[in-house]
C-alpha cells in the first residue's frame, strides 16, 4: 500500500485512479496523518460483506447466550481446572 499526501494525491488522480483499477491501494494522508484509503471498488464490496456476516454472527452469539442458560456450575472451578 502506498502512501500518498493529499496535495500530490490531487495532482496524480488520473494515474492513482488507474493504479487502483488494477488492485492498488493508497493511503491518503494530511500533515502526515491517515486521513483516507483509496481501495479498489469490489474490495469495499468484500469488506462490507464482511461486516454484515461479523453482525449476524454478533447476534447469533448473544441469541445463543440468552437461549442456553448454564446452571449447576462453578465457573471458577471449571476454569481451575482447565488451568492444570
Amino acid at each position: 500500500m502506498e502512501t500518498i499526501a493529499i496535495f500530490e494525491a490531487k495532482s496524480r488522480l488520473s494515474e492513482i485512479l488507474a493504479a487502483v483499477e488494477h488492485g492498488e491501494e493508497f493511503t491518503v494522508t494530511k500533515r502526515g496523518e491517515p486521513i483516507a484509503l483509496i481501495v479498489p471498488y469490489h474490495q469495499k464490496e468484500r469488506s462490507e460483506a464482511a461486516s454484515q456476516l461479523r453482525r449476524a454472527l454478533i447476534v447469533r452469539c448473544r441469541e445463543a447466550r440468552k437461549a442456553t442458560p448454564v446452571e449447576g456450575v462453578d465457573l471458577r472451578a471449571a476454569l481451575e481446572e482447565g488451568r492444570d
